[in-house]
């Protein structure tokens, strides 16, 4: 799990009452508030995962640090907890448009979940956080930031719009969070994450988290901060003893059916295609053979977006096919099985891929469907990331397929009306009386974007279905 997750391996029943909180208790030996310690306690939390131990008490110090970690190292409360512990300890409140504390994401998706796994901080600290980000509603944002909010959550670009609007001023920005830089370099943020720094007054706490220091992440530690600490988990190698690893040589002819018997098992399934088309496709594809998937892509409405991640982080959708722009920032525990059916770029978004299962503790699968002239390239991504796993050829029903879990799907065709369903969500009710479905009505999975409550953010929003956000 990334322990930024809200949950852990050893995961105990939540308790909305105070708990004892243990004399070896980890996160205590780390000079956090008790407050904060209890409140971990509550839900189970009471053991640091490494990335948290190392850079906590130089954050705590107010040193600038830069943590390098795969995904699922647990980099949301490495930052979470010290900017916590600093905010309620400088200022009671922040001024109308001027947030103390910024965390910047890549993605939209990702910011609401940092929002959700930090919620339940920010309540216990008496503080008060706010998510940014594009396709959410100007009004309700800016009227938050009127109000004054100490935590700002946000993405790049949008964050620069309010600036430009008037909206958000960063002259009291003590603490600036950089979440996933290397994502951010790569969706082409640099120039943005550049204005950003550039507009925050000198002598104010730097943190940096990525998995890697390349796409120009380099220059923006050397410009901008300050005699680093530097704290790494891990290199760019696999290193989840949970994880198993399995490559599948494949004709072409059969690729439609091992995808469709590798996605039909229990739990969740996490699949990866290199394009929006061949996202749609293998969705449809698996539901023709009775696998209920859906796709997730730039190409879908929010509305659409927000339901299908719903279903799968409650259950209701167990596989979700996804291009890589779009996993950005998807973290949810309990992922089963990561099924690449197009091949990884290189052998870092093989880890990065592979890095959505086997979290908090659990085990997981990681199965690469690879044609035979993608042999070769395979090969030298598992051996560049430290992967010990050998190519094996397979055909539909073989035992080596069964040994990833994977059993032939039941044939009947998943009904279109019950996928419809999933994007659409449910009818709105007329007030006239009548109870049918309108014509392009929507519902289902909306964010809820009222102002900043005392830790509500943007954790809380209507339809979302509850649940413990790995971020």
């Amino acid at each position: 799990m990334e322990a930024d997750s809200w949950t852990k391996s050893s995961r105990h029943a939540i308790s909305d009452s105070p708990v004892e909180v243990a004399a070896d208790n980890g996160f205590t030996a780390l000079g956090l508030p008790e407050r904060l310690v209890e409140r971990l306690a509550r839900d189970g939390i009471t053991t640091p995962f490494p990335i948290q131990t190392a850079t906590i008490p130089d954050a705590l110090a107010g040193r600038d640090v830069l943590g390098r970690g795969q995904t699922g190292s647990g980099k949301t409360l490495a930052y979470g907890l010290p900017t916590l512990t600093r905010l309620l300890a400088e200022a009671p409140r922040s001024a109308p448009r001027r947030p103390r504390a910024l965390v910047l994401v890549p993605t939209r998706e990702l910011a609401m979940q940092v929002s959700d796994a930090l919620e339940p901080l920010v309540h216990v600290m008496g503080l008060t956080h706010k998510l940014v980000a594009g396709g959410l509603s100007y009004t309700t944002q800016i009227n938050a930031l009127n109000r004054g909010v100490d935590l700002l959550i946000a993405t790049p670009g949008r964050l620069n719009d309010l600036i430009e609007r008037g909206a958000v001023e960063l002259r009291d920005i003590r603490v600036i969070i950089l979440d996933e830089a290397d994502h951010m370099a790569e969706m082409g943020f640099l120039q943005e994450i550049g204005a950003i720094l550039d507009g925050i007054p000198e002598g104010g706490q730097r943190l940096l988290f990525s998995a890697t220091l390349d796409r120009g992440i380099d220059t923006i530690v050397q410009r901008y901060l300050t005699d680093p600490v530097t704290h790494s988990t891990d290199d760019a190698k696999a290193s989840v003893t949970t994880m198993e690893h399995h490559v599948l040589l494949i004709d072409p002819m059969h690729k439609k059916v091992i995808t469709a018997e590798v996605a039909n098992r229990e739990g969740r399934t996490l699949v990866f295609m290199r394009t929006k088309l061949g996202a749609d496709r293998v969705a449809l594809q698996l539901r023709e053979q009775g696998v209920m998937a859906a796709a997730l892509h730039g190409g879908l409405n929010q509305g659409a977006r927000n339901r299908v991640l719903g279903a799968f982080r409650d259950g209701t959708l167990p596989v979700l096919v996804a291009t890589d722009v779009a996993a950005r920032g998807i973290h949810v525990d309990d992922v089963s099985v990561v099924l690449q059916v197009d091949p990884p770029a290189d052998h870092k978004d093989y880890l990065h891929r592979s890095g959505r299962t086997a979290r908090a503790g659990d085990r997981g699968t990681v199965v690469t469907l690879a044609l035979p002239h993608q042999r070769k390239g395979m090969e030298r991504q598992l051996l560049e990331a430290g992967v010990d796993a050998v190519p094996t050829k397979a055909v539909p029903g073989d035992a080596v397929l069964a040994a990833t879990g994977a059993t032939p799907p039941s044939g009947i065709p998943v009904p279109e009306e019950s996928f419809r369903r999933l994007l659409e969500g449910p009818p709105k009710k007329s007030f006239g009386g009548s109870r049918g479905p309108r014509s392009g009505a929507k519902g289902g999975f909306r964010p809820h974007h009222g102002g900043p409550s005392r830790g509500s953010g943007d954790g809380r929003r209507e339809g979302r279905p509850e649940h413990r956000s790995s971020r």
